[in-house]
């Protein structure tokens, strides 16, 4: 199965889903799963906030080697499942490519968050403290426990 996640720049939100991920797989000996990320608005190679990096070396993820991926410079059309930071991001990408309306979903969604039609997203921390960045992570951690659970 081929995972991507996908916000805005691809330098907080999706990096750190895409990295907390890999890691999951890999603590939990999950086979055949691949997790790539990318951003609407990203400037392909641009590298992760310096509060991203932060967050994620608090989990023990080292995501100062990430490269932002523009989703248009990005393999999507490959995946087997598409999951956004936000409704928005979900809206974009169903306009872009309605071929994949099987696939995409917001994050929250797809873990089972979303609760009479609301709580879609998860806010972007760009530009806010370290504090915003730890709950987004949190936050982030909570839906690919159920996640994990759906693609074993």
């Amino acid at each position: 199965m081929k995972i991507m996640f996908i916000c805005t720049g691809n330098i907080c939100r999706s990096a750190m889903a895409e990295a907390m991920l890999k890691k999951i797989i890999e603590q939990e000996k999950i086979s055949n799963v691949e997790v790539c990320s990318s951003g609407i608005y990203a400037e392909t190679g641009d590298v992760s906030t310096v509060d991203a990096i932060e967050t994620m070396q608090e989990y023990n993820i080292n995501l100062k080697e990430h490269r932002a991926t523009n989703t248009k410079e990005s393999p999507i059309e490959t995946m087997d499942l598409i999951l956004c930071a936000t409704l928005s991001h979900k809206t974009v990408i169903l306009q872009d490519y309605p071929e994949l309306k099987e696939k995409v979903y917001t994050i929250k969604e797809y873990a089972g968050f979303v609760k009479e039609g609301k709580g879609y997203d998860i806010a972007d921390p760009w530009g806010c403290s370290i504090v915003t960045y730890r709950k987004c992570a949190t936050e982030i951690e909570n839906c690919l426990k159920e996640i994990v659970k759906k693609i074993r």
